[in-house]
């Protein structure tokens, strides 16, 4: 198979991530893919200006990022600017996969000799606009409804996309977790009661809601540690607690170490796709504290943690103080159950799943068997 991916600036998202892992297992069967994607989009004159007054300075193009993409053994094209991708940029291919609202828009106006139009979607992305961008948003809804097949990885996206895809069929290809990058041998609590986050600026991720929760519980537990990672920095002094080790980009093999050394992992998202931190804390058999988003209810309902309800700091708290009382043996079964569910999520078997969900789109089934495929 021909695979064409049409991706947003290739970053180090967990979007990304999961576009990359796909393209190197996808590499690794023999099939033929080709990753395209823009440069990073130049902010607009206002929000640069609103930089220059704060003193952060004025944005500079960054060249030379970091991405998921590199050492993938791909062919990746990075366009010249940020731009819509044109037929004179893709190759002639079985199937052409939109990632992003952005890129379906212009997925969908290519010619049909550059393959059969797929969509993946990971999240509702009207969340990451403005809310007072109700064009935007609009926009990204009318995305749902353009005549491409769509593939998504939460039961609640397929939710989201049935009523608008051809039919009501949805691809569903859930997550899943690497057990050669993420794992730990079974361990007992730390020494120092600790509870680790990924942080991130967006609203949507919740991490004002986390760290008040980590600030109320640490008025009942002694000694109360916060580690967390993430690829921005606080926008001012303050945001984490005192003595909070907070790492900046760390290395990929360095991130199992940040999750193995934690009694439990927040996870405090209002909006989420999927959760990729939720299945990684729990393969290195850390216990999650979640909020019910992205896949967050389907996976911790299978065990290894609680679920709190959004914006509801005063209750993750009570869930942080439960987690530390929990004696040794009760805590390592929490951990157990953590490891057991990460374990029924693995890599190779998502992209297997996602192999045959493009393989069908490369070759359309007939309208008796398409009506076998899983149903929204």
């Amino acid at each position: 198979m021909r695979l064409t991916l049409v991706l947003p600036h290739a970053d180090l998202s967990g979007g990304i991530r999961v576009l990359a892992i796909y393209a190197g297992y996808l590499a690794s069967r023999g099939h033929q893919v080709v990753a395209i994607s823009t440069p990073r989009h130049k902010p607009p004159l206002l929000q640069a200006a609103k930089s220059w007054l704060r003193g952060r300075g004025w944005p500079r193009p960054r060249h030379g990022e970091p991405s998921h993409f590199d050492g993938v053994p791909i062919e990746h094209q990075v366009l010249d600017c940020f731009r819509p991708v044109r037929d004179r940029d893709v190759p002639d291919a079985d199937v052409v996969l939109a990632t992003w609202w952005q890129t379906a828009e212009w997925v969908a106006a290519l010619a049909p000799a550059k393959g059969a139009k797929a969509y993946l979607v990971q999240h509702d992305e009207r969340v990451m606009l403005p809310p007072q961008d109700l064009a935007g948003r609009q926009r990204v809804a009318a995305t749902w409804s353009l005549p491409l097949t769509k593939i998504t990885v939460a039961g609640w996206l397929v939710e989201l996309l049935a009523p608008h895809a051809q039919g009501g069929r949805v691809h569903l290809v859930p997550n899943g977790v690497d057990p050669h990058q993420f794992h730990a041998p079974p361990r007992a609590k730390q020494t120092r009661p600790t509870v680790g986050m990924m942080y991130a600026r967006s609203a949507y991720k919740g991490c004002d809601a986390m760290l008040q929760a980590v600030r109320l519980a640490a008025e009942r537990v002694p000694g109360l540690k916060l580690v967390g990672f993430g690829t921005q920095q606080p926008e001012r002094s303050g945001t984490f607690p005192p003595e909070t080790d907070y790492r900046l980009c760390p290395p990929q093999d360095e991130l199992r170490k940040i999750y193995a050394g934690c009694d439990a992992w927040l996870f405090g998202s209002r909006w989420e796709g999927f959760g990729l931190p939720i299945l990684e804390a729990m393969a290195c058999r850390t216990p999650v504290i979640g909020t019910p988003a992205g896949a967050a209810p389907e996976l911790l309902a299978q065990g290894g943690g609680l679920l709190v309800e959004h914006d509801r700091p005063q209750a993750m708290a009570r869930a942080i103080e439960h987690v530390a009382a929990l004696t040794t043996g009760q805590w390592r079964a929490l951990s157990d159950a953590a490891w057991a569910t990460a374990a029924r999520h693995t890599w190779p078997a998502a992209a297997a799943q996602f192999e045959a969900a493009l393989m069908t789109v490369a070759r359309p089934q007939r309208p008796e068997t398409q009506r076998a495929e899983i149903p929204a």
